[in-house]
């Protein structure tokens, strides 16, 4: 038997291309760099660190739902105008909030709060 190499032609599989998710936009001329820059600076939900959870709770406090929207407006409102850290006053709280991260850093009742001298603010927000 007669055993030569034959040239064959190898048939290798074409790669697959990789599907990725990729939102699309209808409006081409906005740029990656734009879209980005936009989804950042869209707002999230105000957060509440351990230790103002803390305080709400041991003290008692309760703000209301649209309170705490009306709040977060408020600082990203703050927040555009260069507020970094802020005091918010509300009828029965104050609690100073990063206006930078979105976050409630502590909370005491307005009783409490008439006596503290509050330090590191550039900002106040009176909420009625």
């Amino acid at each position: 038997m007669n055993q030569k190499i034959m040239p064959h032609h190898i048939h290798q599989p074409t790669a697959k291309p990789i599907s990725r998710s990729v939102a699309i936009t209808k409006d081409p001329s906005i740029s990656f760099k734009e879209l980005l820059k936009d989804k950042m600076n869209a707002p999230g939900e105000l957060k509440v660190s351990k230790h103002a959870e803390k305080r709400l709770q041991d003290r008692g406090i309760e703000i209301a739902p649209e309170m705490w929207k009306k709040i977060h407006t408020k600082v990203l409102e703050a927040r555009k105008k260069g507020v970094t850290d802020s005091l918010v006053v509300t009828n029965n709280a104050a609690l100073v909030v990063s206006a930078k991260n979105e976050t409630v850093i502590t909370a005491m009742d307005r009783q409490e709060a008439q006596s503290q001298l509050f330090t590191n603010i550039n900002g106040a927000i009176l909420m009625d």
